[in-house]
């Protein structure tokens, strides 16, 4: 039976019909065009005469006509010329009263009107930003912020749209400083955290907008800015990484699908598209990597952001930021003054009231408190810091895991400025190492080894070990100084260039040659033409030799630590016996520094030329990536002992690695403050048992066989097993027959099988997938 078609539903058909008539010919069909658009003409002016009571109701309804109109209007520019600014005025001004189906409707014909070129991006996003910011309809600002970052994000696919950027980032800035306790500044904190996260967004001008709205009144605004800085590069390389490895196709696996199943056109196009894909993704990843600078580094005035943060959002009475809220902030400070080497003089004294165990959060503010440390700021500053964190979380009367957090935190913040500890302290700290738990006594041996690298002399005799004991005598291990800056030059350098010179003379013993000796120091003065006067007077004139001893003992006064300097501390005070057997030590270490220096006049001279030579290898030659990467492991193989047992060495050579991947700018968390907690606390029940069925599946790993590996790497890689498997998982029964078969077999018969086997192999098996 025939089903009868309703009047609406033509109508709806002939729509469809007569936009597919008109974009195949649209000279033939402009008068039902002009009709169609003249019923829209009396439909818009109805609505705009009483848009709170205009209904959608009709035989054609006003938001399939603006649909049609949207879709052709790029076939006849000059009749639909104010259709555009007709949808903007009707959006602009009754957005309020048009019906979720039909402003739905409208934004999508704007944008379609977009994607035709009709309309420019500057133009809509006038249009719909200012409705992001002020309608009150949830649905319609999830549809427009997303016709936002879509227009944005197809304006800078190809290039970067400058113009469009720094005008809409105008705008964001000034929604954001025009009234700061709007909460409508929220928007601006999205659209640019999303194109951040996208690499739409990498210049400055972003991290300015983040930084006004982390000065912000309104606290969401306030703490979306700081998430920004907090998080916001972390995201970032977070999209790229699942950006890279979404969508990877396995060439192997197509392949040998290809040559087993039938050959069709769909297979071949399939195939065809694939190795685009890989050869597009190959050649993205051999374009250069673009350089995105983290948003710590884009602020130009990172000393007053940071003073600013503080003062307005932590030591403001009136702040009206919870205690979480507050912490954040106080990373992102202390991140901004332990990266840039800032200096607030307040900062450290905000601390103090934090600083107990029972305080909620305590191991963020510990994280913080390190992160806000550098070798600029006052030994003064943090010595009473660090005391306190000693008699708070250091004792025999609080719970290891409390020990091993404070043992961490001083250590996090002597590796950033040595001069905060005292050698009472430091000597009372590193006997916790004898300690029974095993998070305490690691986080002291920490502490020590540390010292023994950084400072030596602070440390009792028998605590320094051989390698920091040996580097006294001969000078290597100094202790720094305030204020003191490392000399800036490539770490390690001279061991890539002695590499390079065993690596010459190698070759030239291979091909034969002599190795020429080089020309001494009197051959070179020599051709050089300069004469060295060994009688000159030094009076007669140029530079003379000052002695140094006064400023080298106003140094030690200034930035050297007194060892002999006591604290009364209950838990470490040390009998007059230990005094002067500590006295005698140094009193000895020096007179055997003194003799090896009289005894052994080579040594000294050798240390000092090791100091005063730099390598010249930086400055004559461009390092390619290949010299670095050698670099890299020389460095590495440089930092293991190699007398260490292979496995011990292995282990080195992991946590060694481990510490490279460490970036300057990657922030000191409280997990990393928690340390090795874990281990000083008992595992309950729940625990053990979950500990104990993960080791039953490695060993069930373990004991598997390299047949059943090679098999689940087959299935992963979704390929099928060989005949000859097949034929071996074979029900014994069903092969009876075929072997009785074999045995009755004639001699000719043994040879048609055998010919019909060779010519079924030569056209590519029964289905013939060969050629």
């Amino acid at each position: 039976m025939k089903r009868k078609v309703g009047a609406l539903e033509k109508v709806d058909a002939d729509l469809s019909s007569l936009q597919y008539k008109i974009r195949r010919d649209p000279t033939s069909y402009r008068e039902d065009f002009l009709g169609q658009y003249e019923q829209y003409e009396a439909q818009r002016q109805i609505f705009m005469q009483a848009p709170a009571s205009a209904t959608d109701t009709g035989i054609v309804s006003f938001r399939d006509l603006i649909d049609f109109v949207a879709h052709v209007a790029d076939c006849y520019p000059i009749d639909t010329a104010q259709f555009p600014e007709d949808l903007i005025q009707l959006v602009s001004l009754h957005h309020e009263h048009l019906g979720s189906e039909l402003r739905e409707k409208v934004v999508g014909s704007l944008v379609l009107l977009r994607r035709k070129d009709i309309i420019d991006s500057p133009r809509l996003l006038q249009t719909l930003f200012p409705l992001l910011i002020s309608t009150p309809s949830k649905s319609t600002r999830a549809l427009l912020y997303q016709k936002c970052l879509s227009d944005l994000r197809t304006s800078n696919a190809k290039t970067t749209n400058h113009r469009l950027n720094r005008t809409f980032q105008t705008v964001l800035s000034n929604l954001l400083t025009s009234d700061r306790t709007s909460p409508k500044g929220l928007w601006a904190v999205k659209i640019t955290r999303e194109l951040w996260k996208r690499q739409i967004w990498t210049e400055s001008k972003a991290v300015e907008i983040m930084k006004e709205a982390s000065l912000a009144d309104n606290e969401k605004i306030v703490i979306g800015g700081v998430r920004f800085f907090l998080g916001g590069d972390k995201e970032r390389e977070e999209l790229d990484d699942e950006s890279s490895d979404e969508d990877a196709i396995d060439m192997g696996k197509l392949k040998h699908q290809i040559g087993i199943n039938k050959k069709t056109k769909k297979k071949a196009r399939q195939m065809e598209n694939a190795v685009a894909t890989v050869k597009r993704k190959e050649r993205k990843k051999k374009q250069p990597h673009p350089l995105n600078f983290s948003a710590f580094h884009l602020l130009h005035d990172p000393q007053g952001f940071a003073e600013d943060l503080f003062f307005k959002h932590l030591q403001n009475t009136k702040s009206r930021l919870s205690l979480d809220q507050k912490l954040l902030v106080l990373q992102l400070v202390s991140r901004l003054v332990g990266l840039h080497k800032l200096t607030i003089m307040n900062l450290y004294s905000y601390f103090i009231k934090y600083l107990t165990p029972r305080q909620p959060s305590v191991t963020s503010f510990l994280a913080s408190l390190a992160q806000a440390t550098h070798n600029l700021v006052p030994p003064d500053m943090l010595e009473s810091l660090v005391k306190k964190i000693g008699d708070e979380f250091v004792s025999d009367a609080v719970a290891p895991e409390v020990a091993s957090a404070g043992l961490n935190t001083i250590r996090e913040i002597c590796v950033r400025q040595p001069l905060a500890m005292n050698y009472t302290l430091l000597q009372d700290l590193v006997d916790y190492r004898k300690s029974k738990d095993k998070g305490v006594m690691m986080a002291a041996k920490g502490l020590l080894g540390l010292y023994r690298e950084i400072a030596p002399g602070m440390l009792k005799k028998r605590d320094r070990g051989k390698d920091a004991t040996m580097g006294l005598r001969s000078g290597e291990r100094k202790e720094q100084r305030f204020g003191e800056e490392a000399i800036g030059q490539i770490e390690g350098l001279e061991l890539l260039e002695k590499w390079r010179e065993e690596e010459n003379q190698r070759r030239i013993a291979a091909k034969g040659d002599e190795v020429k000796p080089g020309p001494s120091d009197d051959d070179v003065d020599d051709a050089d033409g300069w004469e060295l006067d060994e009688d000159s007077d030094s009076d007669s004139g140029g530079w003379q030799n000052v002695s140094s001893d006064d400023d080298a003992n106003d140094a030690d006064r200034i930035g050297r630590p007194l060892k002999k300097a006591r604290h009364d501390r209950g838990t470490s005070v040390e009998t007059e016996e230990e005094e002067e057997e500590e006295e005698e030590e140094d009193e000895e270490g020096e007179q055997d520094q003194d003799a090896d220096k009289e005894n052994n006049p080579d040594k000294a001279s050798e240390a000092a030329r090791l100091e005063t030579t730099v390598s010249s290898l930086a400055t004559t030659r461009i390092l390619t990536p290949a010299d670095l990467a050698k670099l890299q492991e020389l460095r590495l193989a440089a930092s293991i002992d190699n007398a260490l047992p292979a496995s011990q060495r292995r282990r080195a050579t992991a946590a060694h690695q481990a510490a490279l991947q460490r970036h300057v700018d990657d922030p000191l968390t409280a997990a990393e403050i928690e340390g090795l907690a874990s281990l000083s606390s008992k595992n309950t029940k729940e625990q053990r048992i979950a500990i104990a069925k993960a080791g039953k599946e490695d060993k069930d790993e373990v004991k598997k066989s390299t047949t059943a590996r090679r098999k689940e790497k087959k299935q992963e890689q979704g390929k099928s097993t060989t005949n000859r498997e097949k034929a071996r998982k074979k029900n014994f029964l069903m092969t009876l027959g075929k072997a009785k078969g074999k045995q009755k077999k004639s001699l000719v018969d043994r040879g048609k099988v055998l010919k019909a086997h060779k010519e079924r192999g030569k056209r590519g098996g029964k289905r013939g997938n060969k050629g």
